[in-house]
């Protein structure tokens, strides 16, 4: 059984970025990922992916992104208070 086997069971995995990814069921995790608790045909697994996967963006990405967002918000929300002290 392999790769390209239609009766091939695989595990989903997911890292610490929360990136997913298939894995043969017979074969030990790798260092660095985790199973997602999905275990099925190759198809079934990359169909879960599709469903739960929906930001692709790493983890890391995603909390700095909304860092950022936060601190601009902030920013403007500072501004708008300082010109409403002007008038």
């Amino acid at each position: 059984m392999g790769w390209d086997s239609e009766d091939s069971l695989f595990r989903v995995v997911v890292n610490h970025e929360e990136q997913y990814s298939i894995w043969p069921e017979y074969k030990d995790i790798p260092a660095g990922w985790r199973d997602a608790g999905k275990v099925d045909k190759k198809q079934a697994c990359l169909d879960y992916i599709n469903e739960v996967w929906t930001d692709m963006r790493p983890l890391s990405l995603r909390r700095y992104m909304d860092e950022q967002q936060n601190t601009q918000r902030q920013a403007q929300q500072q501004d708008a208070a300082h010109r409403e002290s002007r008038t």
